[in-house]
């Protein structure tokens, strides 16, 4: 059984991604083998995790993830020290209704792991008033435990004090203070956080935060905080999409969820890495193409004109299964829009046409069920999956992929697509992203 702590905030934009790689690295500066985790459906924070930590992080989801299947994702903890697990937006924060196990927050997580909270409070614009919001987070839920409290962007000592004086009261442990630091905070864009493969400066940024850890945090008090109740359990099976898999992967599709990447290698699968944005084009002697979501739109000059990409997508796909979720449904279309009006060709599989011109969030939890086949999934099959873009539909004239309602039961009309190629291969693609079978 191997120890762990949750770090949450009672909201986002606390520093809390920041706070956690800087614990990556810092414990991993002290000899400490960390293994990361990530609550809910993100797919920026994991990749970061990874290179503060040196060790693959993983998605936990009580919506989309079965408990057989969340409990199977510890064994990934197998040989690490510690765990630590990163939270999402508030500590209590979910959707309306439960899902599979819960309803998405990372209190769930808390709870059926046993792992105590250590939760990062922006005390910028207050003083005492964090001990009780600190206080009313610990006492919310039984079964849920707050170790103690990191305290973000402290402006002096005298608003330091104040705090600490706040706490003592509240019976709250400070574990760590920190001042403002602006340099480290982290870029963002239209879906959230830029990616790490495009952070320039992203070691230097890493060690920063590793060092505020070091000056302000109680590290070796946190360490002795963490506890679990969970053990390592056996890995949930994830069927692979195919035995030898092409995957696009750059910076415009890269939206992979490590657990279905690891799984999939885990039953025996090949992935046959490829990018559309270098032109090229899947492995022919692949079974089947994945085309994950990404940034497609910010990339759609380059993508059409990359016909050797494209011409061997159709040929792959005139005989092959081939999917795509979110941006690779979009480059599977007819064509994509950018924000400035301009549209640009894609590969042509599908006659979807979106546009990014005039932005309109779709976010939320999905549950579909298959009205056809995609690689992996047969008919009739019952998926759980999270959609987040800005994209809207100007055409989608294929048949619908599947009947997909959201986390409330309510219908969705992003129905994904489907259609069979002249050649008898099927091509498929949605808007959300897989992340369980129901």
């Amino acid at each position: 059984m191997i120890p762990g702590l949750l770090v949450a905030a009672p909201a986002s934009g606390t520093g809390k991604t920041t706070v956690m790689l800087g614990l990556l690295a810092a414990l991993r500066e002290r000899g400490l083998k960390v293994q990361p985790f990530k609550n809910g459906p993100d797919y920026i924070d994991p990749a970061f995790h990874r290179a503060a930590s040196g060790r693959e992080s993983f998605n936990l989801d009580s919506w989309a993830m079965p408990g057989a299947m969340l409990d199977g994702m510890l064994a990934a903890a197998e040989g690490a020290d510690l765990v630590l697990a990163e939270g999402s937006m508030g500590l209590f924060d979910g959707v309306a209704a439960p899902g599979a196990t819960g309803n998405g927050a990372s209190a769930d997580l808390a709870a059926r792991m046993g792992w105590p909270v250590v939760l990062v409070i922006d005390a910028s614009g207050q003083a005492q008033t964090a001990a009780a919001v600190a206080q009313g987070l610990a006492r919310f839920r039984p079964g849920v435990t707050v170790a103690g409290v990191i305290l973000n962007r402290i402006a002096s000592p005298r608003h330091e004090a104040l705090i600490r004086n706040g706490m003592e009261e509240a019976g709250l442990p400070v574990l760590g203070v920190l001042p403002k630091r602006a340099a480290i905070a982290m870029p963002e864009r239209h879906l959230g956080l830029v990616q790490a493969e495009e952070q320039p400066a992203l070691q230097a940024l890493i060690a920063e935060a590793a060092q505020l850890m070091r000056e302000g945090v109680d590290l070796d008090a946190l360490i002795a905080a963490a506890r679990t109740t969970a053990g390592l359990a056996t890995p949930a099976k994830i069927i692979p999409p195919g035995q030898r898999i092409a995957l696009a992967r750059d910076a415009a599709f890269s939206f992979v969820y490590p657990h279905l990447l690891h799984g999939w290698r885990a039953a025996g699968a090949e992935v046959l890495p490829f990018s559309p944005l270098a032109n090229e084009a899947p492995d022919s002697g692949a079974d089947t193409c994945w085309l994950p979501g990404g940034y497609p739109e910010l990339h759609g000059a380059t993508l059409g004109q990359a016909e050797r990409f494209r011409t061997g997508l159709r040929a792959f796909a005139e005989t092959k299964p081939v999917h795509g979720e979110c941006g690779g449904y979009m480059a599977m279309g007819e064509a994509i829009v950018d924000k400035d009006g301009t549209r640009h060709r894609m590969a042509g599989l599908l006659g979807l046409v979106t546009s990014f011109e005039k932005r309109k969030m779709h976010l939320g939890y999905r549950l579909a069920q298959l009205s056809q086949p995609i690689p992996g999934q047969a008919a009739g099959t019952r998926l759980r999956g999270h959609e987040f873009h800005y994209s809207t539909i100007l055409d989608q004239p294929d048949a619908p992929l599947a009947q997909v309602t959201d986390a409330t039961g309510a219908a969705v009309a992003e129905t994904g697509s489907t259609r069979l190629q002249t050649g008898g291969g099927l091509s498929t693609g949605t808007f959300f992203h897989l992340i369980a079978s129901a």
